[in-house]
């Protein structure tokens, strides 16, 4: 049985799990459907080259909120980028889109070469923290998750054109903070893919579905063994996904695709 105090660390994790898929969920259905896997990774690298250029910058780093409108500023100015490829490198795009994350991550170490806590910053901006989020830090990324859906719900066009490019930037700069870019990677991406090729009508509440299980296994498989946090939930949403898939297929043979 779980003490107070470890239940007092699991809580807001859950709550930030819940947060990044509340969003991360849709729009990995998004990403699959344009056929542009890498453009999470490519967005979340950029929003965490942002915030290594505000930790290396002293003059940056003094600034309120820093850490979170200079990453923001790097992914809208990487979806600015990705969605003038979008339009100009069609059958190239994907292949574009995996340069351009290659590039962001070799200048992030390149930044971080000469700097003695470079090591610590690159691993908690790839595999985050999710463990030591604070109910505080949960507020901003609320508000914002919030209006977001508010958007797609009013407007769920915005999601086919070119918006879709900047609404996914800001996801992806809150989720970096929170949770790492392998884990927001891992949450667009396998919910979605569970589902891909299952077309009834409960498709996106099972995908949340998949998100749940796979976060709570995680952080369950993590505070009980010592292991590291993301990497736990990266290893339990794929198993999540993979299940999900299996069972799936045995009870509704009939698939599209």
């Amino acid at each position: 049985m779980f003490d107070v105090e470890l239940l007092s660390i699991l809580l807001p994790a859950l709550a930030a799990g819940l947060l990044v898929l509340s969003t991360h969920v849709l729009l990995g259905q998004q990403v699959l459907k344009r056929g542009i896997i890498f453009i999470d990774l490519a967005i979340a690298q950029v929003a965490a080259l942002g915030a290594i250029v505000s930790h290396i910058d002293h003059r940056l780093e003094d600034l309120p909120y820093a850490h979170v409108w200079m990453p923001a500023l790097f992914a809208l100015g990487g979806a600015g980028i990705i969605a003038w490829m979008a339009k100009r490198l069609v059958g190239e795009l994907e292949a574009f889109i995996g340069c351009f994350y290659v590039l962001s991550a070799v200048a992030a170490m390149l930044l971080l070469a000469n700097d003695p806590h470079g090591a610590e910053l690159l691993k908690q901006l790839m595999s985050g923290q999710i463990l030591w989020v604070s109910w505080s830090q949960l507020a901003l990324p609320a508000v914002v998750s919030a209006g977001i859906l508010g958007i797609i719900i009013a407007k769920p066009q915005i999601l086919d054109g070119a918006g879709f490019y900047f609404l996914f930037a800001l996801v992806i700069t809150l989720s970096v903070e929170l949770v790492g870019v392998y884990l927001v990677f891992s949450t667009l991406i396998l919910p979605a893919l569970a589902l891909n090729q299952y077309h009834g009508k409960p498709k996106l509440a099972l995908a949340y579905g998949v998100g749940i299980v796979g976060y709570i296994a995680g952080l369950l498989l993590s505070a009980s063994y010592d292991l590291p946090s993301g990497a736990a939930i990266v290893a339990t949403l794929a198993l999540s996904a993979f299940l999900f898939r299996m069972l799936l297929k045995l009870r509704l043979p009939v698939l599209a695709g």
